[in-house]
């Protein structure tokens, strides 16, 4: 069974730094991802690692968030500095595994306010 946990959200003052975690299990995994959504607006992607470890970001996120991953874990990080309050949204771990399949997580709530 496929199980994919995200954890490390909660409520930072603006200009500060959260770290997320995601820990999949149950399959071999390829891309992992880091998506957002905030009230209202649609789901968009952070951040993307693939398994070799090349990374891509969106451009709201280039320079203050960090896609890592550790494969011995299948655990995905991100780490989030400078955060302001557009980045408030609930934050959720995409994983792809090798059969071809997609597995979303249930989320955490990032609130970014003074």
């Amino acid at each position: 069974q496929v199980q994919v946990v995200e954890s490390g959200g909660g409520l930072v003052q603006p200009g500060g730094s959260l770290r997320l975690s995601c820990a999949a299990s149950g399959s071999i995994f390829r891309a992992m991802h880091w998506y957002r959504q905030a009230p209202g607006k649609e789901r968009e992607l952070v951040a993307v690692i693939s398994s070799g470890g090349t990374t891509n970001y969106a451009d709201s996120v280039k320079g203050r968030f960090t896609i890592s991953r550790d494969n011995a874990k299948n655990t995905v990080y991100l780490q989030m500095n400078g955060l302001k309050p557009e980045d408030t949204a609930v934050y959720y771990c995409n994983a792809d595994d090798v059969m071809g399949n997609a597995y979303w997580g249930q989320g955490t709530q990032v609130t970014v306010s003074s």
